[in-house]
């Protein structure tokens, strides 16, 4: 993006600094969005355009009053963001103070599904009745949920497959653009090549495309078309609900929660086997797709076991982690 994509005087500024962000390997897309929304209202608030003050941020920050709190947040830290990358070339530059931003909500518990709750997701699938602009539609949910559970996919992922990302052979799937530009390939379970494999009858059955570059999952009346993140969001929605999976607070699963179930998965049977899961934590960043490993040990905590688990590997060496503590009455605290 460059500058001319933009009107206000700190244009050229903000084009730069999307620039270093894709050059770092982010797509930056929402966020060079949001900058734009920023780069319209100050270039409408004078004849000139009127540069980025503590009183034109204020006035903007009233336009985002029918958002919702960590959307505000967000948008405000992006902003945040631009403002200090200002500053090395301009160091008298507002820069907004994150103290005043909305407070940040607690992250939601991932959902984690038990095995006869995904056998009921399956059976729900099965029950879809195909439409004339989704003739494949139980085959396509079934085979997605399937992914998703297996591999630790995305959403974006999943719907960006083509027929040309699987290798029959070699029995992998290959993930060519993930979050952040991460290309990998991945190997598929008996049962989930299996399952990959029954879908393609299906849909080879079907008359539908089998180029290359056919999307995986399709829908219309040839398969021409690819689902889109939205309709396999739907599509899933619906499975959730017909399924009657609710989290301890009455809400229904995320798409995204496959994913949080599958690292939990994989760190669990890694203590389970005694290993180092500290030092096995860049594998699972690299499998999935992660731009550094914080994002991997952001779910460490949701494994609530894992703690007590280290603490019996741990007193098997010489001592107790973790010790009851008891008050003075000597009742267990």
């Amino acid at each position: 993006m460059n500058a001319n994509d933009f009107i206000s005087p700190l244009g050229p500024v903000m084009a730069r600094f999307i620039a270093l962000k894709q050059a770092l390997g982010r797509r930056y897309d929402s966020e060079r969005r949001i900058l734009g929304y920023l780069d319209t209202f100050l270039a409408s608030k004078t004849p000139d355009g009127a540069d980025l003050t503590a009183a034109t941020f204020s006035d903007w920050c009233q336009t985002l009053a029918p958002l919702c709190a960590s959307t505000r947040r967000n948008r405000l830290w992006i902003v945040h963001q631009f403002c200090r990358y200002r500053r090395r070339s301009e160091p008298a530059c507002f820069i907004p103070d994150p103290a005043l931003f909305p407070p940040i909500n607690p992250p939601r518990p991932p959902y984690w599904f038990t095995p006869a709750e995904l056998l009921r997701l399956l059976q729900a699938a099965d029950a879809l009745t195909p439409t004339p602009h989704s003739p494949l539609r139980p085959a396509v949910m079934r085979v997605s949920l399937v992914l998703l559970y297996t591999l630790g996919l995305r959403r974006s992922e999943l719907v960006s497959l083509r027929l040309g990302d699987l290798d029959p052979l070699e029995r992998t799937l290959a993930v060519q653009a993930g979050k952040f530009h991460k290309a990998r390939l991945l190997p598929l379970s008996a049962d989930a090549f299996a399952a990959v494999q029954r879908y393609l009858q299906v849909r080879t059955a079907a008359g539908f495309r089998a180029d290359s570059e056919a999307p995986l999952l399709c829908h219309g009346r040839q398969g021409a078309l690819g689902y889109g993140g939205a309709g396999l969001h739907q599509g899933l929605s619906a499975l959730f609900q017909d399924a009657g999976l609710r989290s301890s607070d009455g809400r229904l699963p995320r798409v995204h929660d496959f994913r949080h179930h599958f690292a939990i998965q994989v760190l669990r049977r890694w203590y389970e086997a005694g290993a180092d899961v500290q030092a096995k934590l860049p594998l699972l960043s690299l499998y999935m797709g992660h731009v550094s490993i914080a994002s991997t040990a952001y779910y460490l905590p949701f494994v609530t076991d894992l703690a007590m688990r280290a603490s019996e590997r741990f007193e098997a060496y010489g001592g107790a982690l973790i010790t009851p503590q008891h008050d003075q009455a000597g009742g267990q605290g």
